[in-house]
């Protein structure tokens, strides 16, 4: 069984969390989860601003604990 998007989200988050707490970085917090999704799958769907907003962490994430 596939683990669904929010199941990976969540666990691309715990993965550079993880990385972070190893080498003693602080990161920024990730971007909070929805609340105020209608479930009707609308165009612009705040569950689709979450995924960019989260990709972005993570990207931010990446560099913050690149070696210097």
């Amino acid at each position: 069984m596939q683990a669904s998007p929010l199941d990976q989200a969540r666990a691309r988050i715990a993965t550079w969390q993880q990385r972070a707490a190893q080498v003693q970085q602080a990161l920024r917090a990730p971007p909070p989860e929805p609340t105020s999704c209608c479930g009707r799958g609308c165009n612009g769907c705040v569950w689709e601003g979450y995924y960019d907003a989260l990709q972005f962490w993570c990207e931010d994430a990446e560099r913050a604990l690149a070696p210097a």
